[in-house]
């Protein structure tokens, strides 16, 4: 138990998920990139962020693969059953944290099929946010002119310098997230992100600027793209 006025940091992977727009034979979260599979990178990623006390991943019942990952064992990582949606796998990781941590301490919820995350990221999230009174995530700015569409015709076209692409992590108190991902499955609400969660209460989480190369493993051809931008990683 954290018995200090300082609140900890734990990290949260909901990593349940089939991946269906993958088209591939095995959950995209296993999928191998380097040689090794790309919940294995994740992983790796947010353990060499010293701040982290522990990661806790969600996994699917029928998960047949992690048992075979070397990190299965690692001393900082537990396990939770996950659920069908991305919201039903944090609060399963949130009920166990309950159970060890504290409800002023900050959860950080990263997708697991971000491998590119940077240390160097995470911890500027940290830094920044550790003082905010509701928290925050990383995110893009758009480049892209986004246009609204009805049909095949468009609309109007959106200022895209209020646009952000979200990313992860996405960093909130234990009992703030849980209770807010709590009320929206209670009102049926569906929530694609844990920020989105704060918003329906009328909370505004903040925005850090992340690197554009922290990409979400989606269809098949964001696999190369995520091999490429790993190696420009480690040649920096």
């Amino acid at each position: 138990m954290n018995n200090s006025d300082t609140p900890k940091f734990w990290g949260i992977v909901p990593a349940a998920g089939a991946g269906k727009r993958m088209g591939a034979s095995i959950p995209k979260q296993y999928l191998s990139i380097h040689g090794k599979p790309v919940l294995a990178h994740t992983l790796e990623r947010l353990l060499a962020v010293d701040e982290i006390e522990q990661l806790i991943v969600a996994l699917s019942p029928e998960d047949e693969y992690w048992d075979g990952l070397p990190l299965a064992a690692d001393p900082r990582i537990r396990r939770v059953q996950g659920g069908k949606e991305r919201a039903d796998s944090v609060l399963s990781a949130l009920h166990y944290l309950s159970g060890v941590a504290q409800p002023g301490d900050w959860v950080l919820v990263h997708d697991a099929a971000r491998l590119c995350v940077t240390v160097s990221d995470v911890r500027r999230l940290i830094e920044q946010m550790r003082h905010h009174p509701v928290g925050g995530i990383l995110a893009a700015p758009s480049s892209d002119t986004l246009k609204e569409v009805s049909g095949s015709d468009i609309v109007g076209t959106t200022d895209r310098s209020r646009i952000w692409r979200a990313q992860t992590p996405q960093m909130f108190r234990l009992h703030a997230l849980k209770i807010a991902l709590e009320q929206a499955a209670e009102a049926g609400l569906t929530v694609t992100d844990e920020a989105s969660a704060l918003e329906l209460q009328g909370r505004q989480p903040a925005i850090v600027e992340g690197r554009a190369d922290n990409i979400k493993i989606t269809r098949p051809e964001d696999l190369a793209l995520a091999a490429f931008y790993l190696e420009q990683q480690c040649s920096e």
